[in-house]
């Protein structure tokens, strides 16, 4: 897919072997077109989930130079978009927070997607300071977030067991765009992602896949980014970034590999062919004005 936008600046982690983090999504994001700036938050040989290893995190007075380098720069206005992930160090988001207040300073449509990558089903796996701090700092940033189920649960202090409870966390958190993945699947052995937008609320559902790789999180906030950037229309958007995820995860299952293949399944990222169920759901505020 040729993209005409100008450039994303992505800030997430950097492993050497895999496909997680910037990894993923500067990948997904130059596939289609779009530039990108990358900024890496801490730097691994591996995703944790594979085991121990050595972890280099971005010495606070270094991240905050490099941001006010970014800041300071001539080409800021080449920026169109920012696009967050893993953080290294609970001081991290602030900074961010900086950057995208600066840019928005100079062009006050720019596009936050902040991906709050802080946990899973098992509960965080980044220091407390990390998550709160991406709670605080970024989210009331945010043109888009895209947490799992299980995050939205940790920033909502709620259990979130349906697809109802989510949409209510949702809108009480704040930004006027949320993608919510592993949500309520309403198709037997499946998983969805959920999307909340002003009066809209769509789910886009497909067949559960067991033991899947990491990255598929960064991946679909990256390719449903570009997909909003390019002007396509929300739900469109939705369908194909959500395909995409599920063709490239299906084919890297059937090959047996514990990290995704995305030199191998490009094409799935500008034209994916796999089949994803699309659902309109009722918007709570409709549901009220019943």
């Amino acid at each position: 897919m040729k993209n005409d936008q100008s450039a994303v600046i992505v800030i997430s982690s950097h492993v050497i072997r895999g496909s997680v983090g910037n990894r993923a999504a500067v990948f997904a994001l130059e596939t289609m077109g779009v530039p990108v700036w990358a900024m890496p938050t801490v730097l691994l040989p591996w995703h944790p989930g594979h085991g121990p290893s050595t972890r280099m995190v971005t010495p606070p007075d270094i991240f905050e130079q490099m941001i006010d380098d970014l800041i300071g720069s001539p080409w800021t206005g080449e920026v169109k978009a920012v696009l967050t992930g893993y953080f290294g160090h609970p001081d991290q988001p602030a900074a961010v927070a900086r950057l995208v207040n600066s840019l928005r300073q100079k062009n006050p449509d720019l596009f936050y997607a902040c991906d709050p990558v802080i946990g899973d089903r098992g509960g965080l796996y980044v220091p407390q300071a990390t998550a709160e701090a991406v709670r605080d700092h970024l989210l009331p940033l945010a043109s888009l977030a895209t947490p799992n189920r299980y995050e939205l649960a940790w920033f909502a202090e709620a259990d979130l067991d349906t697809n109802s409870a989510i949409m209510d966390a949702a809108i009480a958190l704040g930004p006027s765009r949320m993608l919510v993945t592993s949500a309520v699947s309403m198709m037997a052995g499946g998983t969805g992602n959920l999307y909340i937008s002003g009066n809209t609320a769509l789910l886009a559902e497909h067949r559960l896949i067991d033991n899947a790789p990491n990255g598929l999180g960064d991946l679909l906030s990256a390719i449903f980014l570009a997909r909003l950037l390019s002007g396509m229309s929300e739900e469109k958007a939705l369908q194909l970034a959500t395909a995409s995820v599920f063709e490239i995860l299906a084919r890297t299952a059937k090959r047996g590999s514990d990290e995704l293949g995305l030199e191998t399944d490009s094409a799935s990222l500008s034209a994916p062919m796999a089949m994803v169920q699309m659902r309109h759901l009722m918007h709570p505020s409709r549901a009220k004005r019943r």
